[in-house]
């Protein structure tokens, strides 16, 4: 990524964030609906049946997936209580249809960002409920200030249910012990690179250096025999996942975003190794549309030519 393409993407990473901007295009007849078109191609829609069909329809195609309802930094306790009914009747919702899938949440939408303790009995419901239906949990990561908390209820929460997975940023110096740590506990690890903005003391910038370390974070995973699903988008990891054969052990797989890479997910997928796509819905499309430009900055003129033209469904590429 060049130095220009970096500036650019911190600069929506930022604005990502910005209640009253987002509120402003939320609320604007003209702008949202441009966003909305070109959020369709990463976003599977506004509702958990616009997610659960074109996952099922993924499924049918051979493909493992994850669900989330998107939302983060939730402060309002109601909302908190909105979000995990609504975790909770995606979960009844895949039950019903015999859909599997794992979910996936961040617990800052759950009341982290209100009360540690709220996130955690919020994620013992869902936690629960996602057993009943034989169905797994994927907790994200965020902010590096968080990460204390969300691996603390992590522990807690998998002592009682072994259906909860988590989720390691591979640009943090401390992961490499966290890691090692984790391989006590029972749930799936995925292993991401990080998108978060953080302090250049405590992380490990975009480079070959990264590219090493989350290698060795997956092989440690392998050689463990634990669970581990490999989530990145990066050709590098993948030509080396694959040199290794890394895929070819039962308890690793390769996970993407939905509207990202099809063509190697496809590529993998008819090579008889596991994918999962990732599929999120909801009204928080801005947020993740941003996030998904300031992964990948030459996805800003996708991202227009869908305003222009029509949203794209991503399904079709699979």
């Amino acid at each position: 990524m060049s130095s220009i393409e970096k500036h650019f993407a911190d600069a929506l990473k930022s604005i990502a964030r910005n209640l009253d901007i987002k509120e402003c295009i939320q609320q604007s007849p003209e702008l949202y609906p441009l966003f909305q078109k070109s959020a369709k191609r990463f976003v599977t829609g506004e509702s958990k049946e616009d997610a659960v069909s074109i996952g099922d329809q993924l499924i049918h195609k051979g493909y493992h997936i994850s669900l989330e309802f998107i939302g983060e930094n939730t402060i309002n306790k109601e909302e908190c209580v909105r979000a995990k009914e609504e975790f909770i009747a995606l979960i009844k919702e895949c039950g019903n249809r015999g859909i599997s899938s794992r979910i996936s949440l961040d617990l800052s939408h759950i009341g982290l960002s209100v009360n540690p303790e709220l996130a955690y009995e919020y994620l013992l419901e869902i936690a629960k409920e996602a057993q009943s239906h034989g169905l797994s949990l994927m907790i994200s990561m965020e902010e590096s200030a968080k990460t204390d908390q969300i691996l603390s209820i992590y522990k807690r929460v998998v002592s009682e249910y072994s259906n909860v997975g988590v989720t390691l940023q591979a640009q943090l110096h401390r992961t490499l012990e966290d890691l090692n740590t984790l391989l006590n506990y029972p749930g799936t690890i995925r292993i991401v690179k990080g998108a978060y903005q953080e302090p250049s003391d405590i992380c490990i910038p975009r480079s070959g250096k990264l590219d090493e370390r989350y290698i060795q974070l997956v092989d440690l995973c392998v050689k463990a025999g634990h669970q581990v699903s490999i989530a990145s988008h990066d050709e590098v990891i993948h030509k080396q996942i694959i040199e290794r054969g890394y895929l070819q052990n039962p308890n690793v797989e390769a996970e993407m975003l939905y509207g990202i890479c099809p063509e190697l997910c496809k590529q993998l997928k008819d090579e008889g190794l596991p994918v999962r796509i990732y599929l999120t819905y909801g009204v928080e499309s801005f947020l993740y549309l941003c996030h998904r430009i300031a992964e990948y900055p030459p996805n800003i003129y996708v991202a227009i030519t869908d305003m222009i033209h029509g949203e794209q469904d991503s399904t079709q590429l699979y």
